[in-house]
This record gives C-alpha cells, structure tokens and sequence, in this order.
C-alpha cells in the first residue's frame, strides 16, 4: 500500500539567534529555529532542519514568592543572578532566558541603566545565546528594553515582550541593535497574526519575529493553547500564511511553577505524591506536549526538565 504523505505549501521562517566573533557578536555558537515545512517530526513528509531548542528561565531576582519550593531547592544557587546563569550552561541548554523581574514598580523597580549592565554581565557570564525578556509592566518595558537593546548590539538577542501597546518602542530598539523581537498576544490566532503584521509595518522583517501565545501550563488552559498553536502551523504550512510562518515559544517555566500542583507541599495534599518528583514531571509533561503542537523554543527552569527534553527531542528527530 503506498504511503499517503502530504505535501506543505508553505513554511516556518528559520530565525537566528546569538552571534560569534565572526558575525559581530561573542556567542559559542548560533542557536537556529525554525525553517520546517512539515508539522512537527513529521520529517517523511518534508524537512525539519533544526530541532527545537530549550532555554534555561533565569531571574534578576531570587522567585522565593513566586516559585517557593524550585527557590527552596535550588536557593545555593538562583540568590545570584550569574551564578544562577553559569548552574543553567552546566545542565547544556541551547539558549539562556534571562526574565529582568525586578525591573517592575511593584518590584524593585530597577533602572533601566542598572538592567542594562545586568544583561552585561550575563552575557559575560555564559557564551550561549540569549532571550532577555522584560517585567511585563508596559511603561517600564518601553525604558528598560531599549537600554538593553542598545547595550548589546551585535549579539542578535531575541527579545520580549512586544505587545500592541508597546510594539512601536520596542521594535525600533531591535532594529537599532539588530535583535530579533517575541510577539506576545493573548490566545486567539486573529489577534497574533495582526500583531505580526503591525511589527512587520513597523519595519522588523517577518523572519525576525517570534511568536508568544501567552503559554498554558498544564491543565491550566493548556489545551486552549495548544489548538491556536496547530491552528497557526495550518496557516503556515497549509494555507501559506507567510505572517503565520514565525516561530513560536512557549514560556515553561513560567507558568508551571507557580501553580499549587508545583509548589504544594505532601502535607497540604498527601495524594499527590512527593514535590521532588511532581514539580519537575509538571514542567516536563508541560513542555513535551507542546512540542506535538508545534512549539520552537521550550523556555524551562528545572534542569531535569533540560536533561529529559533533550531525550524526547533527540528521539522524535530520529
């Protein structure tokens, strides 16, 4: 019986990210995303040149409120911003996300200057290739990236979040810096495509952007997510929706370890099995389901969760 295959008419942009000595940067190495023209390792039916690649999630501030029992275990090391960079190369992450939370009003409120010479650091403390995402707060994100933008020039970091309420701002540091920019829309397929096409108009080619669908963690509108993920892969590949055909991430980390099934103690729910065990399982199970949906980059924060992506991923490629 011949084998039924199914030929796409379009496909994913293949984005870059990091940059050696060589290309103007101090990277080891250049992280490549993207690029398919096949759903996900379904590599009978097209081509899937680069596998997806895992971030390390790292704070500028120890996350003792927001994820107790990961700070808890892993306290030695997060308490210190580049010590907690060096303990994520060490566990072999493609890329490092560095989250500048302290940045935030509500937090620190830490200057954009400050922020800046943090990202300096981080990238003199790792040779990967970075994602600096900023607070969330949109007044504070317009000062912060750009200063950050500008202070690693040349080092084609990806870097987030552009919304429709900031895009303008943070799109123009990215071009002056040469960075490629994460789209972050809430989950409907109708409002991600016009915030391509808005940081598109606004001068930042197609290929540079990456899209954020604002992650679900699992059973937490995980499967809401992962259907506007496919339903973009449609667009891309079958439909041939250029504006549809960046990539995509999922922020991991984010969402798994501030959810109680992550955090509660065996006390608090005795048939739940023990947190050491459960916390990464959530986070893993999390990023290997979206793998399926069609996800480029997996940003994670356990190094277990690294370790055992690695063999998921490394297998589906096969």
């Amino acid at each position: 019986m011949e084998k039924l295959v199914e030929k796409s008419i379009g496909r994913v942009f293949e984005l870059k990210i990091g940059a050696t000595k060589e290309e103007g940067g101090t990277r080891s190495k250049v992280v490549k995303v993207g690029g398919q023209n096949v759903f996900p390792f379904l590599k009978f039916e097209g081509e899937m040149p680069n596998p997806p690649a895992i971030a390390m999630e790292v704070w500028d501030t120890p996350p003792e409120e927001e994820w107790p029992w990961f700070y808890q275990t892993f306290k030695d090391v997060v308490s210190d911003t580049t010590s907690w960079v060096k303990f994520c190369e060490s566990h072999n992450p493609d890329l490092i996300c560095l989250r500048l939370i302290s940045t935030h009003p509500d937090k620190k409120n830490t200057s954009a200057v400050e922020a800046a010479e943090l990202v300096k650091k981080v990238l003199s403390a790792t040779s990967l290739p970075l994602i600096v995402i900023g607070s969330g707060h949109i007044e504070k994100d317009c000062e912060v990236l750009p200063e950050v933008c500008e202070a690693v020039k040349g080092e084609k970091i990806l870097v987030g979040m552009a919304t429709k309420d900031n895009y303008r701002t943070i799109v123009a540091a990215a071009i002056s810096g040469g960075h490629s920019v994460i789209a972050e829309t809430p989950l409907d397929i109708n409002l991600a495509k016009q915030l391509n096409i808005l940081i598109s108009d606004a001068g930042l080619p197609l290929e540079r952007i990456v899209m954020h669908h604002t992650t679900g963690g699992l059973g937490y509108g995980f499967e809401y997510c992962y259907s506007i993920m496919e339903r973009c892969r449609i667009a891309a590949l079958q439909q041939g929706d250029k504006v549809m055909a960046t990539p995509i991430i999922n922020m991991i980390a984010q969402e798994t370890w501030k959810v109680k099934e992550a955090k509660s103690s065996v006390e608090e729910n005795p048939t739940w099995g023990e947190l050491s065990l459960r916390g990464p399982m959530w986070e893993l199970i999390t990023a290997s389901a979206y793998l399926q949906a069609g996800s480029d980059i997996l940003v994670v924060g356990h190094p277990e969760s690294v370790k055992y992506l690695r063999k998921i991923i490394s297998s589906l490629m096969e």
